[in-house]
């Protein structure tokens, strides 16, 4: 089990890009790919089948061990925590070591 998975709201905590808040679109193996972070213009030469070249906007991923999981605490400020696991009736549930309390 990842302790990130998609729809999580994380923090960039390392990297160009340090301190932004995004969700996740998915995760990839290591790889988190995140919604307006770390896009990129790629451009395509012309060829044959499609006539013309162009730009167009790649997602760069962002390494797993540079993000960190954003919980709310008891001011309900955002702060990063780091995720544990907890077996409830048989089922692994993720759980932040923030406030204790059980992550969606």
């Amino acid at each position: 089990m990842k302790r990130i998975k998609k729809d999580d709201l994380i923090k960039i905590i390392a990297g160009s890009n340090r301190g932004k808040i995004a969700r996740v679109e998915r995760v990839d193996g290591d790889k988190v790919y995140l919604e307006k972070v770390n896009v990129r213009e790629r451009h395509f030469a012309a060829n044959r089948l499609s006539g013309q070249g162009g730009t167009k906007d790649i997602q760069i991923p962002v390494d797993i061990s540079n993000v960190a999981l954003v919980v709310e605490d008891a001011k309900n400020a955002e702060k990063v925590s780091k995720i544990s696991y907890r077996i409830k009736d048989g089922a692994k549930t993720r759980v932040a070591k923030l406030n204790n309390k059980e992550v969606k």
